[in-house]
């Protein structure tokens, strides 16, 4: 069997390597069209600080496997099962995995352009190419402006202030890292932020970037006027599916997949930041790891009826002082909810738990994450609490390894 894997970020090389440790014996080619071998993309912003070198962040994809760096696939035929690759190259295929991932999101901004694609001064950030260009400016930039206060715009920020050069992260929604944090552990982020030099504009939008070659500054809706060398956009991704459309299968956000992640032709899946699986794109690392290794154990024939239902993602972010761990369901204004919270302004540290009945439903952990581990097996499996949960956040006590 030839299985045919488009894309050789983190879904893909986690598809490859479960693949032959899971004793599979099929012709497996990984198409990427990066130069460079599978690496973390979550890990970008510690290459930028110059925690890690580039090559630190490589991830494994299994003995055997034919890695095909600098290989764009063009196109995809599930009819005749050949992918066209760039230079005019051609490959027959048994089963097709895309994980294609997701491509940065860039903002209606005026002035964002030059001559020749972003304007000087101006950088998306999602490739560790990408992370080698600014790196390169930000040596020579005076003052940084992050446009998002996402995940990777606060880890972009973090990363630049660790350079040693004024930032200053632009949000258009009220608190910083809104899909996963509380107003209280934003508030707690923030003044971390503020202590380590980023300065953070919450409820702003930028409108235009200043500056004829290169940028000069940013203007916000309000008009005010933000000095900068350097701008980084951190407007979020959205799931690269131009293949898949292309090709003729179902997309909607994301390629459409069943509970096996079979997209809508026959020896087609998908899987990463470019699936969508009952409504949902994850857009993080662990469902994306889930899905791979149940679809490799799926065609190596370890389990050929195992089932994706769906994930229970935790979102983490290991910064130094700005770790944080978020999952499940955290809004408390659920019938029967009950909320426990702990936090030490002093020390940066937040935690909240929400509890319904004896099950632990959803939580965030801000600058102390010594108890995630067991929170976490916890919640994914449901497990009843002890009837005083309090050492739940000060100790490993009270669930069962």
């Amino acid at each position: 069997m030839r299985i045919a894997v488009v894309g050789a970020g983190l879904a893909g090389a986690r598809f490859a390597q479960q693949y032959r440790a899971l004793g599979g014996q099929g012709e497996l080619t990984v198409y990427g069209a990066e130069e460079r071998v599978p690496y973390n993309r979550v890990l970008l912003a510690e290459v930028l600080s110059g925690r890690y070198d580039p090559e630190a962040i490589a991830l494994p994809y299994g003995p055997g496997v034919a890695l095909r760096t600098g290989c764009e696939v063009l196109a995809v035929d599930p009819s005749a099962r050949r992918l066209s690759l760039a230079g005019g190259e051609s490959a027959d295929y048994d089963e097709l995995v895309l994980a294609t991932g997701a491509n940065p999101v860039l903002p209606p901004l005026r002035g964002l352009r030059g001559s020749d694609g972003l304007k000087a001064g101006v950088h998306a950030f999602r490739t560790l190419a990408d992370c080698a260009r600014l790196a390169e400016d930000a040596a020579t930039a005076k003052r940084a402006v992050v446009i998002g206060g996402g995940v990777l715009g606060v880890s972009a920020a973090r990363a630049l202030a660790a350079l040693g050069m004024p930032v200053e992260i632009v949000h258009q929604a009220p608190h910083l890292i809104e899909r996963q944090l509380d107003e209280r552990a934003a508030e707690a982020l923030r003044l971390a932020l503020a202590r380590l030099g980023v300065e953070s504009y919450l409820g702003n939008r930028a409108r235009a970037l200043q500056g004829e070659d290169r940028v000069t500054g940013v203007e916000l809706a309000s008009g005010y006027l933000l000095d900068a060398d350097l701008v980084v956009l951190a407007c979020g991704v959205r799931p690269r599916t131009g293949l898949a459309h292309a090709a003729g299968l179902a997309v909607r956000s994301g390629v459409l997949v069943d509970d096996r992640l079979r997209a809508s032709a026959p020896g087609s899946h998908a899987i990463g930041d470019c699936a969508e699986h009952r409504g949902s794109v994850h857009g993080l690392a662990e469902p994306a790891y889930q899905q791979a290794d149940l679809l490799a154990a799926r065609l190596s024939g370890a389990d050929p009826t195992a089932r994706y239902t769906g994930s229970r993602p935790l979102a983490r972010l290991t910064a130094g002082p700005l770790e944080y761990a978020a999952f499940g369901d955290t809004a408390e204004d659920q019938p029967g909810t009950d909320v426990l919270r702990l936090a030490d302004p002093t020390r940066g540290s937040y935690k909240k738990l929400v509890l319904r009945g004896d099950r632990l439903v959803g939580g965030i952990l801000l600058g102390d994450l010594a108890t995630v581990g067991a929170l976490t097996r916890a919640y994914e499996r449901d497990d009843p609490l002890p009837p005083d949960p309090l050492p739940l956040l000060t100790t490993h006590r009270g669930v069962r390894p």
